[in-house]
């Protein structure tokens, strides 16, 4: 690549791309560990003192006498169980509630938002018939 085409790239891409992203390229506040979350803080010195409570504690089983592997192979068959459907979803998690409020005598079909459906679905992009998702 000649000087005159190596500036011209320069001119139009701006810095080069692939070079490592070190802390000497990116802000004051970038740090080389990005997504690692800091284990204390840093003082107006610029000195690092550690925090205790900020240190992620790991919290592993007993794997003693455990067989299996962690690495699954991608030659292992597919498995046999089908995809999970919103019939399947209502069937397993909402039908066997009211199921108990009927027998129990306190099913209410005006307060239907305690089993997940919601009243209207007007405004959204996915209309969810049970809402299956955590607020």
């Amino acid at each position: 690549m000649g000087v005159l085409s190596a500036l011209t790239r320069g001119l139009v891409r701006g810095a080069d791309r692939m070079a490592e992203f070190t802390s000497k390229r990116g802000p004051r506040t970038f740090y080389k560990s990005r997504g690692a979350r800091p284990t204390g803080i840093i003082t107006s010195s610029r000195k690092f003192i550690p925090v205790q409570a900020m240190v992620p504690e790991f919290v592993v089983p007993n794997l003693e006498g455990f067989s299996l592997k962690p690495y699954v192979s991608y030659k292992t068959p597919a498995g046999t169980e089908e995809p999970m459907t919103p019939e399947k979803l209502f069937s397993q998690v909402v039908a066997p509630q009211i199921e108990r409020d009927i027998e129990e005598g306190v099913f209410n079909v005006d307060n239907l938002e305690k089993y997940g459906l919601e009243k209207t679905q007007e405004g959204k992009l996915f209309k969810l018939y049970p809402k299956n998702f955590v607020r």
